[in-house]
């Protein structure tokens, strides 16, 4: 296992003490100590019972992984290979252990923990539907709407309803294949006046900071980033957005339920209906950029933008290697006078 990888979940008992967890492939991993520390015991009592659990058949050698951890001793780095354990290990030796901290954590494990690990999400729904709590409810429809309306999810959606509904949906057809990229830019245009194409080339600017994006993958933009138009949208753009998305995906959900079936092309024809009923513009062409050209655009302007990024990044690392010269320097004119 890579030591440094996997999320972490911060652990919190009913006295406050922290304890964090590292999950990885579906579950969490714990080392002896760790897991000593969790459960308030010795770490040689832990062994003992691991000993035990393994021994008993109570699971299995794959509860048991080991990684390479780096730890500062003096002045070196000392490379160590160490056991960790899985959520299944934990829990049997919690099992065995009892401390009042091994009872609390086991009822956490078995429900919140579990339950985020196989979702991705917990929700305490009587927190949620309490007024007298402090209300995150529009928070978290907000976090929804724009995981719905990401165009992967928006995509997988579209995709089902038109399985469910459309009498001559083929996954292949020409017809399919153009159909998401139309709604896109219909709900788009809607929003803010423009098709995906068209805000891309509009907003793509190699003399800013960021290429013009509002929004991007990982700690800095990529070339990957550069041709996704919700990347340049503002933050009431995004929000108007993955309000209208979501309100779409409703009606177009809730046709499907009441099995009524239209072919593909009609599917444009209510999507127009729905944004006309909403008093939206209704885009009726293709738009004055094409897909091709915005990619050509934002892939050349991204070299520029890119070319540019990678000489400050050299000049930055230039500088700071000549402060931590001089600064050496300082130290040995210090050490010759004394």
């Amino acid at each position: 296992m890579n030591g440094g990888s996997g999320e972490l979940i911060l652990y919190t008992d009913p006295k406050g003490s922290q304890v964090q967890l590292r999950a990885v492939d579906g579950t969490v991993w714990m080392t002896q100590a760790e897991i000593s520390e969790l459960y308030g015991t010795s770490v040689p009592n832990v062994a003992q019972i691991i000993r035990r659990v393994l021994d008993d058949g109570e699971v299995g050698e794959s509860t048991v992984n080991s990684e390479l951890r780096v730890r500062r001793e003096g002045e070196r780095e000392v490379r160590r290979s160490v056991n960790v354990y899985d959520l299944d290990m934990i829990l049997a030796v919690g099992y065995r252990v009892t401390t009042t901290r091994a009872v609390q954590f086991r009822r956490w494990a078995t429900t919140v923990l579990r339950e985020y690990l196989v979702k991705g999400f917990v929700l305490q729904d009587e927190r949620l539907k309490d007024p007298a709590a402090v209300d995150y409810f529009d928070e978290l429809l907000e976090r929804i709407r724009d995981i719905r309306s990401s165009e992967k999810r928006f995509y997988q959606k579209v995709r089902d309803i038109f399985a469910a509904s459309s009498v001559d949906y083929q996954s292949t057809s020409e017809v399919a294949r153009d159909f998401f990229a139309t709604i896109q830019n219909k709900l788009l245009h809607a929003v803010t006046g423009q098709t995906a194409a068209e805000r891309v080339e509009a907003r793509c600017d190699p003399d800013d900071s960021n290429l013009g994006l509002t929004s991007w993958s990982g700690q800095r933009v990529k070339k990957a980033d550069v041709a996704i138009s919700k990347n340049y949208l503002s933050g009431d753009e995004l929000s108007e957005l993955n309000l209208l998305t979501t309100r779409f995906l409703d009606f177009a959900e809730d046709r499907a339920r009441r099995r009524q079936q239209v072919t593909m092309a009609d599917w444009v024809v209510q999507a127009d209906r729905f944004l006309v009923f909403d008093e939206r513009p209704v885009l009726t062409s293709a738009g004055a950029v094409s897909s091709d050209h915005a990619k050509k655009v934002t892939a050349e302007r991204y070299a520029t933008f890119d070319q540019r990024r990678r000489l400050l990044e050299a000049e930055a690392a230039e500088e700071e290697e000549a402060r931590d010269l001089a600064a050496l320097q300082q130290i040995e004119k210090k050490i010759l006078e004394r």
